[in-house]
C-alpha cells in the first residue's frame, strides 16, 4: 500500500535536524573550529600580555578597558543565544550533552548547537583577560591593595557567570536564572569600570571631586540604572525570546511590564539631562563633563532602539542591539559615578592637585611613604 500525500509530508517534517558534527570545514567539524578559534584568542592574549611582568599605567589601563569590553560583550552574545532559540543547543553543563563536552548528537539544529557552544567557548577568552589583568596588578611595584581587591573579584566573577549559566541550563532557561546571568555580567561591568578609573589615579582615599548635587545624582543614577536593568530582564522573561520554544515564561502582562521599564528609562534620561546641565553650568572637571555627555547620548540612542523594537514587535536583531545599548548605558552610568570622586593620597587635599584643575588624571603611582 502506497503512502498518502499527508503521510509523505509528515515524514518529511519528521526528518531530524542536521547535527552539529555533520557541519565541517576543510574536513574539520564546526565545534573543532570553535575550540581552535577560542584557543587562538587566548594564546593571542597571552602574547599581548608580555608587558604584565613590568606593567605600566598605559598597559594596565588597556587591560582594564579590555575587561569592560569582554564582560559587556559576553552579555550581548548571550542575547544572541536567546533570540536564536539556541539556549538549549547544549542541553547539559558543564558538558554539552550527557555523553560529550562538545556538540555531538545534541538533538538540536546545527546552528543552535554551534551558537550555544560558541558562547561557552568565549567564556575562556573573558577569563583569560581577567587573569592577565590580575597578574598585571599583582606585578605592580609597589603593589596597590585597592587595585588588587578589584582585580581579584573579576576572574571569580567570570567563574561565577559560568556557574549561573549552568544553573540556567539545568532549569531549562527559567527567566529568573537568565536574569541572574545577565545581571551578574552587569555587576562585573561595574567593577571593571571601577578598576579602569582607579588604575589611573594615585593610591589614596576617595574624595568627592564634583559638586554635592552632581555626586548625589550620580549615585541615584546607579540605583535607578540597576533597577532599570532588572526591569528589562522582567520584560525579557515575559516576552517571546526565551532561548528555546519550551522555555518557561513569566505570566506578567507584557504591556504593563514594558511600561514600567519605559518609565524607568525616562527617569534615567531625565537624570542624564540634569547631570549634563549641572556638569557644564557648574564648571565640573572635563572627565565629569565628558561622562555626562556620553551617558546622555547613550540613553537617548537606547530609547530610540527600545521604542523601535517594541513597535516592530521585537525583531531579533533589534533585541540584540538593545542589549548592547543596555550594557553601554550601564557603562556610562558607572563611568559618571566614578568620575565624581577621586583617590587622593594621604596628607593631600583635592584642590592641591593641579590635575584636578585641568581635568587630567594623575598616574597610578603609590602614595607617599610607601
Amino acid at each position: 500500500m502506497s503512502d498518502s500525500p499527508a503521510s509523505a509530508v509528515l515524514a518529511a517534517n519528521s526528518v531530524p535536524p542536521l547535527a552539529a558534527e555533520d557541519i565541517s570545514l576543510l574536513g574539520f567539524p564546526l565545534w573543532g573550529w570553535q575550540i581552535a578559534v577560542a584557543t587562538a584568542g587566548v594564546l593571542a592574549l597571552v602574547l599581548l600580555a608580555r608587558t604584565i611582568w613590568t606593567p605600566t599605567q598605559r598597559s594596565l589601563r588597556a587591560w582594564a578597558l579590555g575587561n569592560i569590553v569582554v564582560n559587556a560583550g559576553i552579555a550581548v552574545t548571550g542575547a544572541t543565544v536567546r533570540v536564536t532559540s539556541s539556549g538549549l543547543g547544549c542541553s547539559e553543563w558543564p558538558k554539552c550533552t550527557p555523553e560529550s563536552f562538545v556538540p555531538i548528537d545534541t538533538g538540536h539544529a546545527a546552528l543552535n548547537a554551534a551558537i550555544e557552544f560558541g558562547n561557552r567557548t568565549l567564556t575562556f577568552v573573558v577569563l583569560a583577560v581577567a587573569v592577565i589583568t590580575f597578574v598585571a596588578v599583582m606585578r605592580m611595584s609597589p603593589r596597590r591593595p585597592d587595585l588588587v581587591r578589584l582585580a581579584v573579584i573579576v576572574p571569580f566573577g567570570v567563574l561565577g557567570q559560568g556557574v549561573v549559566g549552568g544553573i540556567t541550563v539545568w532549569t531549562d532557561l527559567h527567566p529568573a536564572s537568565v536574569a541572574a546571568h545577565f545581571l551578574l555580567s552587569m555587576v562585573m561591568v561595574f567593577i571593571t569600570v571601577a578598576l579602569y578609573v582607579r588604575c589611573q589615579e594615585p593610591e589614596g582615599k576617595p574624595q568627592v571631586s564634583a559638586g554635592p548635587m552632581l555626586h548625589a545624582l550620580s549615585v541615584g543614577l546607579v540605583v535607578v540604572g540597576f533597577v532599570l536593568l532588572v526591569a528589562g530582564t522582567v520584560v525579557t522573561g515575559t516576552g517571546p525570546h526565551g532561548g528555546d520554544a519550551a522555555a518557561p515564561r513569566w505570566g506578567f502582562d507584557l504591556a504593563a511590564v514594558t511600561r514600567l521599564h519605559s518609565a524607568l528609562a525616562w527617569l534615567t534620561t531625565a537624570g542624564a539631562v540634569l547631570a549634563t546641565v549641572i556638569a557644564f553650568r557648574g564648571g565640573a572637571r572635563r572627565p565629569v563633563r565628558m561622562s555626562s555627555v556620553f551617558l546622555l547620548a547613550t540613553v537617548v540612542l537606547q530609547g530610540v532602539v527600545g521604542y523601535t523594537q517594541y513597535a516592530l514587535e521585537l525583531p531579533e536583531a533589534l533585541v540584540v542591539l538593545h542589549v548592547l545599548g543596555s550594557a553601554l548605558t550601564w557603562v556610562a552610568i558607572s563611568r559618571l559615578y566614578f568620575s565624581t570622586t577621586r583617590l587622593v593620597p594621604p596628607g593631600q587635599e583635592l584642590s592641591e592637585d593641579p590635575a584636578d584643575r585641568d581635568g587630567e588624571r594623575s598616574p597610578a603611582v603609590p602614595a607617599p611613604g610607601r
